[in-house]
């Protein structure tokens, strides 16, 4: 381990949401020579945090040099243990929040889901929400609950909350807003921006196939980097093909996140409607309130970043 590196040193966690391209957010500043993230996800807050602080920062042992320091663990947001835990490790660190429509989002995990063949071909069984839920799918959109945990903890000020929708007109505009608040240059913004993954029609393995040849993924996992297992990959691979998400679903879903995106509204300053509506939030305008600092670290001219 670097024994120059603490958990002081961390400067920035990006929390979720999940399925709203924080990996896009991820890769465009791991390609600034500055930036030290390690891959993957680590997930030490919520998952892991049974192993300790040491193994936490070995993560970090090539990080000497670089001048920011941070990681990308979508679990932190859904989870309220994590955000205690990271107050108490990390006070000081920033914290990027990247949010999509719950709607949206939760359709698209369904379809990761679907892809690993952990989920099967009935989309109302998994997010009809009068079914019984045994997944993150739901949960994970209730952003206003989510957040407010990290409100409560935090100064405003350490905050960012940017938008998924956002990227699709203005990736360039969205990740100066996350370079400016973590202190990067922003005039270098450009030569830094990396092409959304679009991992939905990426050629894969069906979910059948997937199930079927699991129990042999650790025996062949140390032939992955080879020419024959790339060649074998792309052989069987192909692009899946999705069931579309049933009109009365999706609005049963707006209906069961509108309180919630109501209330996340109010909290970060910026009117949500639009995703009650399959819209882009509308920009925030003049006179809009800004969320309360959190509890006994009110500060004079306190905000909280948005795009």
């Amino acid at each position: 381990m670097n024994r120059d590196m603490s958990l002081q040193s961390i400067d920035f966690l990006i929390i979720g949401a999940t399925k709203s391209a924080t990996t896009w957010l991820q890769r465009s500043l791991q390609a600034d020579p500055t930036v030290f993230m390690p891959d993957p996800e680590l997930h030490y807050f919520s998952r892991e945090f049974e192993r300790g602080d040491a193994w936490y920062l070995r993560h970090f042992d090539e990080a000497a040099g670089f001048r920011t320091l941070g990681e990308k663990s979508n679990s932190y947001l859904e989870d309220a243990t994590a955000a205690e835990r990271i107050a108490q490790k990390l006070p000081r660190a920033k914290l990027v929040a990247q949010l999509r429509s719950p709607v949206e989002r939760a359709y698209s995990d369904y379809c990761m889901m679907y892809r690993r063949g952990e989920v099967g071909r009935d989309v109302a069984r998994y997010l009809d929400p009068r079914r019984p839920q045994e997944t993150r799918l739901l949960r994970a959109g209730f952003y206003c609950r989510q957040l407010q945990v990290y409100y409560d903890r935090f100064p405003a000020e350490q905050l960012l909350v940017t938008f998924y929708e956002a990227i699709r007109t203005g990736a360039e505009e969205q990740l100066a807003t996350v370079r400016t608040f973590l202190a990067l240059p922003a005039e270098q913004t450009s030569q830094f921006v990396q092409r959304k993954v679009k991992d939905k029609t990426t050629p894969m393995l069906s979910p059948r196939l997937r199930r079927i040849l699991g129990p042999m993924k650790p025996v062949a996992a140390p032939f992955r980097a080879s020419s024959l297992f790339r060649s074998l990959h792309s052989a069987l691979a192909g692009e899946i093909r999705y069931s579309p998400l049933p009109e009365d679903v999706r609005n049963r879903l707006v209906d069961y996140y509108a309180s919630d995106v109501e209330a996340l509204g109010r909290l970060i300053g910026r009117d949500l409607s639009g995703w009650l509506r399959g819209e882009t939030p509308a920009e925030p305008h003049e006179g809009t309130a800004l969320p309360p600092p959190a509890r006994g670290s009110e500060k004079p001219g306190s905000t909280v970043g948005f795009t």
